[in-house]
């Protein structure tokens, strides 16, 4: 298993000494666009604090490598302490998994062109996978996938529609996923990165949600003719799905990570009250129904963490970690809307409101367990290699009888 560097650990620290003493207080900053997440102008003031308290893209090293994953995990679980602390600190989704691809991916032309704005903070960034479901497109299963692409000469060409395609208002990248329609690689997944706004890329509708913590919502849009230059090609045509496998597990694990600290910091903040409240003679927490609650949060947020841990370790390894992280992103999702809840609860009407983060972080986890592939579509991948395992075993087994004595 590997350590948590020195390097790590202090990183940590400033950064959860960042974000309670200088974010915390913005919590109830009203600048915030139509379906109420933070503007791009109260981002950019929290990232020039994060710039210069050296507590910005906290994940990435000044030489351009990343953390091990149980390192990102300790430093990106503090900046979770509020939903704007990863905003501030640069290493809020989707912007640190698209980080990490192309890291990972991407030529040194498109790094240097692509990664570095991102890197230093300087814009945001948007996945585009999902499409809208009444045109029978993809979602859950990628191999539904509608928007296509066509070379032309040195460029590729990209039509189709997308929705649910977090931050793409007011993003400066886009990474674009489409089905080729050449010969050689028909029906696979090709990945472009693409400057943005673009003409050809028309927002239709944002939705209100009931998340509210990404900047630039969750857009629907159409992309028509949209033109790429080849180089822009993330990797190799055909090859799209191998890459998002790249992607996806991390991902999966950082928005566990993020959303952690979130709930711990509503933990905090339920403890307090039920401190500080009393009724029927006593302090809340001391009667049981409000103290086994909080207990209960105490057991969950430990489980949260070990699970974490153990599949970050697993991804440190070199895995893919497909289906520790399909575990971990159930295990994680489920026990964090227990733990949102329970602290709604023992708030009661305060809990209900804007005064604190927790109803926030009620509904921010609510939106969790379905972005990043639902709890059912996991359970019933993780069911599927059970199945699998259990033919094999069963294979083995009449493999082992046939042999002569």
């Amino acid at each position: 298993m590997t350590e948590i560097s020195p390097y790590a650990a202090d990183m940590a620290a400033k950064v959860e000494a960042f974000v309670r003493e200088q974010i915390v207080p913005y919590e109830n900053d009203p600048r915030r666009d139509h379906h109420g997440a933070p503007t791009d102008e109260l981002v950019m003031e929290m990232r020039a604090l994060a710039r210069e308290a050296g507590v910005l893209t906290p994940h990435i090293r000044a030489d351009g490598s990343h953390l091990t994953q149980r390192e990102t995990a300790v430093v990106l679980i503090k900046s979770g302490l509020s939903p704007l602390g990863p905003l501030a600190c640069n290493t809020m989704a989707p912007d640190e998994g698209n980080m990490y691809l192309i890291g990972h991916v991407g030529s040194p032309e498109l790094k240097a062109r692509f990664l570095k704005p991102l890197v230093e903070g300087k814009g945001r960034s948007a996945f585009f996978m999902t499409e809208p479901a009444d045109w029978g497109g993809a979602g859950s299963d990628p191999s539904m996938m509608k928007t296509t692409c066509r070379r032309d000469g040195n460029h590729w060409v990209i039509n189709g529609r997308k929705t649910f395609i977090t931050g793409a208002q007011g993003a400066m990248v886009g990474i674009v996923m489409a089905a080729s329609e050449e010969e050689d690689t028909k029906g696979g997944a090709c990945m472009f990165l693409v400057d943005l706004p673009d003409a050809a890329i028309r927002i239709d509708e944002v939705p209100n949600t009931i998340d509210t913590s990404m900047p630039g919502g969750h857009a629907t849009l159409t992309i028509d003719n949209l033109r790429v230059p080849a180089e822009h090609m993330l990797g190799n045509p055909g090859d799209g799905f191998k890459y998002a496998q790249v992607r996806l597990s991390p991902a999966r694990l950082s928005h566990c990570m993020r959303w952690l600290g979130t709930c711990m910091r509503a933990h905090e903040i339920a403890s307090d009250y039920a401190c500080r409240r009393h009724a029927f003679g006593k302090q809340l927490i001391e009667h049981e129904g409000v103290g086994f609650m909080l207990a209960e949060n105490a057991i969950l947020i430990k489980q949260c963490e070990l699970m974490i841990d153990w599949c970050a370790s697993v991804l440190d390894t070199g895995s893919l970690g497909t289906v520790e992280s399909s575990m971990a992103k159930v295990s994680v999702s489920e026990a964090l809307m227990k733990i949102a809840d329970n602290c709604v609860q023992v708030m009661g009407g305060t809990g209900v409101t804007e005064r604190t983060i927790v109803e926030q972080a009620f509904r921010e986890v609510r939106a969790f367990r379905i972005y990043d592939g639902p709890t059912e579509v996991h359970k019933w991948s993780l069911a599927k290699k059970i199945r699998r395992d259990w033919h094999k075993a069963q294979e083995a087994a009449a493999s082992k009888q046939a042999e002569p004595a």
